[in-house]
């Protein structure tokens, strides 16, 4: 049953835009038993085990079909992006500020770099990498922000327990470690569903408050 399986499997994971997660699969494939979906799985990963210029991998909660990360600079060649999607070394700073302190707030980030980052955080969100996940009970009022499914799938990690310890990714950065991301990543659980903390935030995962604006600009 899974032979029969896996060529309807490889090609949901591959036209899939997201990770295709097992429940989604699931769904797809009622009429199948769940333990021959699951079976077929394990027997498509086998299959990519093999050398080839592709991988399947399970990020964000689902499964992707890739490219071999030795390979990314042939397949950045071809589509000539390699100047344009990359982060500064101030966004990638900033972004894992948000990774490993989540939720936390712009005046938080700032504080903790030393330094304004209302425009790398609206940076951030344009890539989808962060959003606005609810806003902070103190006056004001702030946005929280926190890192999205896109920041897991684009980094390769299935949850934030493989994020490298900080000092490990401080000195992939070239930076120094400040006393408050010394404790790690927050055990809080990721708002992944499109549901935010406080009913207050509304959608307003797409956009930065009016300070952050004026200051962009």
């Amino acid at each position: 049953m899974s032979d029969e399986l896996k060529p309807i499997i490889e090609a949901l994971i591959f036209a899939s835009p997201d990770p295709l997660a097992p429940k989604t699969l699931f769904r797809l494939l009622d009429s199948e038993p769940q333990e021959d979906v699951a079976q077929a799985v394990a027997a498509l990963r086998a299959d990519y085990e093999a050398h080839g210029g592709l991988q399947m991998v399970e990020v964000a909660g689902g499964y992707q079909i890739c490219t071999r990360p030795e390979l990314h600079e042939w397949v950045r060649k071809l589509f000539h992006e390699h100047s344009k999607q990359r982060l500064s070394v101030q966004a990638l700073e900033t972004l894992a500020v948000v990774a490993y302190k989540q939720p936390i707030t712009g005046a938080e980030i700032s504080e903790i770099r030393g330094v304004n980052t209302s425009g790398v955080i609206g940076t951030l969100l344009e890539r989808q990498l962060v959003k606005v996940v609810g806003r902070k009970q103190v006056v004001g009022r702030p946005f929280l922000y926190a890192t999205t499914r896109e920041f897991l799938n684009r980094f390769g990690l299935s949850d934030l327990e493989d994020l490298p310890k900080v000092e490990e990714m401080a000195e992939a950065l070239g930076m120094e470690v400040p006393s408050s991301l010394a404790a790690g990543p927050s055990t809080e659980p990721l708002p992944f569903d499109d549901d935010v903390l406080d009913d207050g935030a509304g959608d307003a995962g797409a956009v930065v408050d009016d300070d952050d604006a004026r200051r962009r600009r």
